[in-house]
């Protein structure tokens, strides 16, 4: 696993551009502070968004603002509110994100969320 000392900091998100991001219907808007074996991103889904991917990747997803899905490939649908959390590991649990009204995001993700 990649680490990396990280002295004290802040983020100031105001100053982190936004990058684009088509889903099957709607958009992501990221912003993204990478780190070695860290990515750090505040994440908007649009009204209507639908991703266009499984992803297989781990995360620890805070919800800021709205509500959003998470709609696992088992079939099973979590529901994210203002204040909930979801964490997953690499591998462990395919997952698409679904934003009816749209939603804001803090998203981390790292090798510290490798399956051993």
């Amino acid at each position: 696993m990649a680490t990396e000392n990280i002295p004290f900091q802040s983020i100031d998100w105001t100053k982190i551009s936004k990058t684009e991001h088509v889903g099957e219907t709607g958009m992501a808007y990221w912003q993204t502070t990478q780190y070695n074996g860290l990515r750090i991103r505040m994440v908007e889904y649009s009204k209507d968004y639908f991703a266009d991917h499984w992803c297989e990747k781990g995360h620890i997803v805070q919800c800021l603002e709205g509500t959003f899905e998470s709609e696992l490939k088992s079939g099973e649908t979590i529901t994210l509110t203002k204040g909930m959390t979801y964490v997953v590991s690499d591998g462990l649990s395919a997952h698409r994100s679904i934003s009816k009204e749209g939603v804001k995001l803090l998203i981390i993700d790292g090798d510290f969320l490798r399956q051993n």
